[in-house]
């Protein structure tokens, strides 16, 4: 809009300047007396000529030199001015210094100036990092051991390359739209699709665009997502030079598919219209299939994880997904995958750790929200311990989240057995065996709650502050926010929830919640075996209150239990050393780094 403003600007100064045609400036008076000879007349229309275009020069030198200096500072003004996502005021403290990533030593979150920006080679250097700011910044609050393999990194680079071959706005994008738009059936090309439907809730959403993204590059699609669910407003574009969001002029309603549509591979399956076992389409697949794998798909449409169906699915140029669900495991059981994730993830519980880290990006809002609260509410803390909770009671079909004082005392018995927090000292006679307990240490742990509710995190603080501890470390309890309940499509619901899974990320320590998409998230990006909180029945607490996890994944909570080679069911907990049964989720599936059934 400015420089629409200013071109116009600019055109009527030159319409001003061009009137010096009658032999003068508009504003100069003809001198009196009689007319001047022909010979001077047309000298002088020649001055006003070459007048007129020197001017026109010297205007157009003058847009050119304004133009990208009004952008330059339209650009300062936005990425100086971010945004806080939270409720309550912005802690004061160097509004800026934060977010510009010069952080103090005394203050930083790493002992180590030097810190891997490029996440072991998962990032390129080059992208504009005022635009994306926590692309190269995620890596200073993140100790990773885990190192991608080489093989992954140049998957990566080719990825980037196809997406930006094919993405929207290629002539090649164009064309597969085109002949997708008409009906025109196609056989496969270089430029094969593969678009993701959003609808379920941050944490899941992270979960499935990971192992959409997988099953992207196992099968040499591009990938593209749903634009009318924020994946703008939370995330950085993760590919260079090109836009992963689908246009906003696709043919298809995609929006509108559901598990009923005949479109969807299960009802293509049943009604004999398509599928592995039909040799008459051999030369004339469908130019586009529905791909349902929501949680409550059903058997046909599970058969997507069979082998044979994917020699099917490989002659479609255009498959459209729906998922809310982490369904890496059961790609780790299809034979003809397995040769291929083993280079690319000779560590196979790092799946999740990586492509999370290299596709997830949070916009400089959020970004600047995390590195704000972290820096004033965690960064001086000796020790930083995050608590997830996540609570599953309902009444009718309202979810309640407490109080439950069974929660809580589940929190205090799983942080204390394991020794994530200090005991408290409750008999009066250990006051002075606490005392001189206190002298000796001055330390500091920082708990980050995330919870609906605010009750929880409160009655943690509270304790700590009427009992002293018995090794003498003080505690700190925090809550960046209590929406109370959960808003999914709620665009400033989305960011506060986005924040907190970073802060989660960034704690040294991790208590979560089973069955929670959110605490995987957060265990994930951090690369955090988490102790899980198990789920409670009739409002006792568990015995044992939590458990360590068996791995940095997370859970593929309605995992199919059908041998497609034997067509019977079967356990396949149970087939492969790396693929187990959760520990929070007994029919569900996910990923360990085991050699040994």
């Amino acid at each position: 809009m400015v420089m629409g403003r200013l071109s116009q600007g600019h055109g009527s100064g030159a319409d001003e300047e061009r009137v010096p045609l009658r032999g003068g400036l508009e504003t100069e008076r003809p001198p009196s007396g009689p007319p001047p000879p022909p010979e001077q007349l047309k000298e002088a229309r020649r001055g006003g000529s070459r007048l007129w275009r020197a001017s026109v020069r010297a205007g157009l030198v003058l847009c050119f030199l304004t133009v990208p200096v009004v952008l330059l500072l339209l650009r300062w003004q936005v990425d100086s001015s971010p945004q806080w996502v939270f409720d309550f005021e912005a802690p004061k403290e160097d509004d800026d210094q934060d977010i510009q990533d010069d952080m103090l030593d005394d203050i930083s979150p790493s002992p180590h100036i030097e810190y891997d920006r490029l996440l072991g080679g998962l990032l390129i250097d080059g992208s504009d990092e005022k635009s994306c700011r926590s692309r190269y910044q995620f890596a200073r609050y993140h100790n990773s051991s885990s190192i991608p393999s080489p093989y992954l990194i140049e998957r990566l680079r080719k990825q980037e390359l196809l997406q930006k071959k094919c993405g929207p706005g290629t002539k090649a994008y164009n064309e597969a739209s085109k002949k997708l738009r008409s009906g025109q059936s196609t056989n496969t090309t270089d430029c094969n699709y593969l678009l993701l439907t959003i609808h379920a809730g941050l944490g899941n959403r992270m979960l499935e665009i990971t192992s959409v993204f997988l099953y992207a590059l196992l099968t040499n699609r591009i990938l593209l997502v749903d634009r009318y669910m924020e994946i703008g407003d939370l995330f950085c574009e993760p590919f260079p030079g090109t836009s992963w969001l689908v246009p906003s002029d696709f043919p298809l309603n995609y929006g509108d598919f559901t598990k009923h549509s005949p479109e969807s591979y299960g009802n293509m399956l049943q009604n004999k219209v398509a599928g592995n076992t039909d040799l008459s389409l051999a030369g004339t697949r469908p130019h586009y299939v529905f791909l349902y794998l929501d949680g409550d798909n059903d058997f046909h449409d599970k058969l997507f994880f069979c082998e044979d169906d994917q020699r099917f699915l490989q002659g479609v140029q255009w498959l459209i997904i729906r998922t809310d669900m982490y369904f890496v495991p059961s790609l780790f059981l299809i034979p003809a995958f397995q040769d291929e994730l083993g280079r690319l993830f000779p560590e196979k519980d790092t799946v999740f750790h990586h492509l999370a880290r290299y596709l997830f990006h949070p916009t400089n809002d959020i970004w600047y929200t995390v590195t704000k609260y972290y820096r004033f509410y965690l960064a001086k803390a000796e020790k930083r311990v995050g608590i997830q909770i996540r609570i599953y009671e309902k009444k009718g079909i309202l979810q309640r989240n407490g109080p439950f004082p069974h929660i809580l005392n589940q929190i205090f018995s799983c942080a204390q057995n394991e020794k994530l927090l200090p005991e408290i000292g409750m008999a009066e006679g250990a006051a002075e065996t606490q005392n001189k307990a206190q002298t000796q240490n001055n330390q500091t742990i920082a708990v980050l709650t995330t919870s609906l509710s605010s009750w929880y995190s409160d009655q943690i603080q509270k304790k700590y502050d009427e009992h002293a501890t018995v090794d003498g470390t003080t505690v700190e309890v925090h809550q960046p926010s209590h929406e109370e309940y959960q808003r999914s499509k709620n665009k400033k619901h989305n960011k506060k929830a986005l924040a907190e899974i970073y802060l989660l990320s960034m704690t040294d320590e991790l208590i979560t919640s089973g069955f929670s998409t959110f605490g995987y998230a957060a265990q994930g990006l951090a690369g955090l075996k988490p102790w899980i909180m198990f789920r409670s029945e009739n409002h006792v607490v568990p015995d044992p209150p939590c458990g360590r996890a068996m791995s940095i994944e997370p859970c593929f909570h309605n995992a199919p239990f059908y041998d497609c080679k034997a067509k019977r069911d079967t356990d396949l907990g149970k087939v492969v050393p790396y693929v187990r049964h959760c520990e929070d989720v007994s029919w569900g599936l996910k990923i360990v780094n085991q050699t040994q059934l």
